[in-house]
């Protein structure tokens, strides 16, 4: 598996809010179990968050902790 770091253009806006990203605190997320895509650009962790909120980017993908074990 292979990726290809760069930095996004001055005008990149964030996935979520569409506010342009240097504006803000920026954050990279790449999908890397299906070939390591494009990457997705967010503002700030509170778009990040809501984005993976909206869309139950969660369900099935943590661990579960079971305190009996």
């Amino acid at each position: 598996m292979s990726t290809t770091v760069s930095t996004p253009g001055a005008d990149e806006t964030c996935a979520y809010c569409g506010s342009p990203i240097f504006e803000h605190d920026p954050i990279c997320v790449r999908d890397c179990e299906e070939d390591c895509g494009s990457p997705t650009y967010f503002c700030n962790y509170a778009c990040l968050s809501v984005h993976v909120d909206e869309n139950d980017l969660t369900a099935g993908d943590a661990c579960e902790w079971s305190p009996g074990v």
